[in-house]
């Protein structure tokens, strides 16, 4: 029998594991695949776009991982039956989460360099084959993929032109309402920002309703003067609050998360949050990367099996690098399904196991790193 809040369990344990497939991004075979991996890695929570689509497809996912328990534990996995809670995030107002880019591809010039195709990490952005009829993919599309952007915004300073922009949008959070209500989604996330407060007090009339069905209630929000003041006043907004409460430290939003530099600024930035000794937990995001548990190890900031005073991070969020890290195993199965028939037949997954217990290996070195901390 499975214990369907072992989630919280791992938040108030301190290995919390959330991946973040992203507000924005809405392609849906790397949904599906993405939370079948880390479902199957141990992962504790998959946080995805408030589109019914997207949320369908990560549905897909976590049933399909269902009936591959035994599989995976014989392998030596981290999943055990308890599937990850399922989140999506709502913004209070203008975000860079919330948001993807565009450009009218006419108008570029033919012998542009195209460096927003090269830097582009969701690889949303694609031209049109020139001479090049031989080629197995054919591209009948140029400019960027709506479903892939997840609006990181790298691709605007490379352009020599100028010609790319960003469009930003505002989540529904009363469409989010009968999902919730029906259990089909456990969580969600504002993404707010110091200044907001009259923003967000909007919003969380709207959601308050329906809040109690919640099973965790997670606030993003980045560094910003008077940061800890406003998160005081949220907190007294939320009150009294039946859900477990994430402070996510949102350190470098969008940041790429590569570079040991990024992810020290997410790891202060918990760090500051925790020193304010707010209710609920602390998780890290924005800039989380191979280097984050290293870092937090060497602050005294994980919890441990040992008897620990001081407040300790209870998890982390891994956005573009968790993704990135499967990119190469879920390229191969897209360029499959592209090329088995003109009928352009879906395959999925868990239908290739030289593709499946690769991604979920991949998958499982990075959920484990914050797993281990609690054997230790």
């Amino acid at each position: 029998m499975t214990d369907l809040f072992a989630p919280l369990q791992s938040l108030k344990e301190g290995h919390w594991f959330k991946l973040i497939c992203g507000a924005s991004f809405q392609h849906l075979p790397a949904v599906r695949s993405l939370t079948l991996a880390y479902t199957l890695a141990g992962a504790d929570c998959i946080d995805v776009a408030a589109d019914p689509a997207v949320i369908a497809a990560a549905q897909e996912g976590l049933q399909v991982a269902r009936h591959l328990i035994k599989d995976a534990k014989q392998r030596g996995y981290g999943y055990r039956g308890n599937l990850p809670f399922l989140m999506v995030s709502l913004n209070d107002g203008e975000d860079p989460h919330f948001r993807k880019a565009e450009f009218n591809s006419t108008e570029c010039p033919t012998d542009c360099p195209r460096p927003c195709e090269t830097i582009c990490p969701a690889q949303a952005i694609v031209f049109k084959q020139r001479d090049d009829t031989s080629a197995a993919l054919s591209v009948n599309f140029s400019g960027v993929e709506a479903q892939k952007c997840y609006g990181c915004g790298r691709c605007i300073p490379v352009c020599p032109y100028g010609k790319i922009y960003t469009k930003s949008y505002m989540s529904s959070a009363g469409a989010i309402a009968p999902l919730v209500m029906s259990k089909v989604v456990d969580a969600i996330e504002i993404h707010t920002k110091v200044g907001h407060l009259a923003k967000f007090q909007q919003l969380w009339q709207t959601i308050s309703p329906w809040a109690d069905q919640l099973k965790v209630l997670a606030i993003s929000c980045p560094d910003g003067d008077g940061m800890i003041d406003y998160l005081q006043a949220i907190t007294e907004l939320i009150t009294p609050l039946r859900s477990a409460l994430i402070w996510q430290t949102d350190g470098r939003p969008m940041s790429g998360d590569i570079g040991d530099g990024t992810t020290l600024a997410t790891v202060k930035l918990g760090q500051k949050v925790l020193t304010a000794k707010l209710p609920g937990y602390v998780q890290l995001a924005g800039g989380t990367n191979r280097y984050t548990i290293v870092k937090l190890k060497a602050m005294g900031l994980l919890k441990s099996v040992e008897y620990q005073p001081q407040p300790h991070v209870a998890g982390i969020a891994y956005g573009s690098y968790a993704r990135v890290l499967l990119s190469p195993i879920l390229d191969q199965l897209e360029n499959q399904e592209v090329s088995q028939t003109s009928v352009k037949a879906k395959v999925r997954l868990e239908a290739k196991p030289e593709l499946l217990w690769p991604a979920v290996k991949l998958a499982h070195s990075l959920v484990s790193q914050i797993k281990s901390q609690q054997e230790r």
